[in-house]
């Protein structure tokens, strides 16, 4: 299996290449792709020795290029958006690893299932921002989607294999989303606007990216992920709810009608939901430590507190009101946690720009993907006239 992974120096992407080089009979990586990650894509086309690479600039892929030719590789370099797209519909390749982070990552990823590939999921923004375009391309086409998200994998995991006829035909009554609390659980609520970048990406239990960290951090990538199951499971809003489990070792769980929870658990590892991707329906070793709930001991849950995570109550708002709503949203909170990130505002200030952002923009029917991308660069727009107006 010939395989592009979009994203590859992020922690997905690297958990990803960990897991191939493991089965090196079963898979071959076909292309890589970074944003400015320059040296370290460098690094990983010296070890994996792709066709192709992908970068964000015509300058970097210019001495990538040169830089590959003089350590004897063939592997050709292409650049930006077009080059994302070719390598994820690539005619060659079997399956495609989407883990860009946000709304980049949108188009190659509608791409690859256009292209009719197996399609791991970890990118979480093409499903918020064009849920319903997303599926009706996947409906069209002869792709498979598989998740990657540690809960939406467990989701699946959980369900029936005919769960596409509905959750209410297949016996669920509702989906339960964990979600570990993240840094910032136990925080007193009036400490919250002055923490500093480095608490909100201090995770307890998983190493992550700065974004998705601080996402976490604000419960916004929980926020995400219940978007996200609304459209990977047909579930409506209400359907899905968040539970709070700190020690992050059951990742989902499904509620059927008949008294029954199924859930799955694990360690906390990103290498068990890509490995069960990668082969499913079979199953390969991750080389994830096995489970010892001797060692754990107990296994903790409460309710997440909308006050302190205010986050997740706009998800949940944007997940009801549909259309260009979570487009919107998404876009919003990537310009305040970048904004947050730089210092230029407070943590609590996540949630008020997004909340601005969303008062301020009616959601409307997105009825082609130029009205999600209008609709994505609008609220951007309006993002940076908070920054203007109260930032630093």
């Amino acid at each position: 299996m010939k395989i592009t992974v979009l994203g590859a120096t992020g922690s997905i992407g690297l958990s990803t290449l960990d897991v191939v080089a493991r089965h090196p009979d079963r898979y071959e990586v076909f292309a890589l792709t970074a944003f400015s990650r320059i040296d370290e894509l460098r690094a990983l086309c010296l070890i994996h020795r792709p066709c192709y690479a992908v970068v964000a600039e015509e300058a970097s892929a210019r001495c990538l290029q040169q830089d590959l030719q003089q350590a004897g590789l063939d592997t050709r370099v292409l650049v930006g958006e077009g080059g994302l797209c070719e390598v994820a519909a690539h005619p060659e390749v079997d399956a495609v690893m989407a883990a860009i982070v946000g709304a980049a990552g949108l188009r190659p990823t509608l791409a690859a299932v256009k292209a009719d590939k197996r399609v791991l999921l970890a990118n979480k923004e093409a499903l918020v921002m064009s849920g319903a375009l997303f599926m009706q391309a996947l409906r069209e086409s002869d792709a498979l989607l598989l998740p990657i998200d540690s809960e939406h994998n467990a989701i699946f995991q959980c369900l029936p294999p005919d769960y596409g006829r509905g959750l209410a035909a297949v016996g669920v009554r509702r989906v339960l989303l964990t979600a570990s609390g993240g840094p910032f659980r136990e925080m007193a609520v009036d400490q919250l606007r002055d923490v500093s970048p480095e608490q909100a990406c201090a995770h307890p239990n998983w190493s992550m990216g700065r974004k998705i960290s601080v996402d976490s951090a604000s419960m916004m990538n929980k926020g995400l992920e219940l978007i996200e199951a609304c459209w990977l499971f047909d579930a409506r809003p209400e359907q899905v709810e968040v539970v709070i489990h700190p020690q992050s070792v059951i990742h989902s769980m499904v509620d059927y009608i008949d008294g029954s929870v199924l859930a799955q658990l694990g360690n906390p590892d990103m290498r068990t939901p890509i490995a069960h991707a990668l082969a499913w329906p079979e199953r390969i070793h991750s080389d994830v430590s096995p489970l010892d709930l001797l060692r754990i001991g107990r296994l903790d849950f409460q309710a997440p507190d909308e006050q302190r995570f205010p986050c997740l109550r706009l998800a949940r708002l944007a997940a009801q009101a549909c259309g260009t709503a979570p487009a919107m949203l998404n876009a919003a909170n990537e310009v305040a946690v970048d904004a947050f990130l730089s210092g230029r505002i407070r943590f609590t200030e996540i949630a008020s720009i997004i909340d601005d952002v969303l008062g301020r923009e009616a959601s409307v029917p997105a009825a082609c993907l130029e009205d999600v991308l209008a609709a994505d660069a609008q609220a951007r727009v309006l993002a940076g006239q908070w920054l203007s107006r109260y930032g630093q």
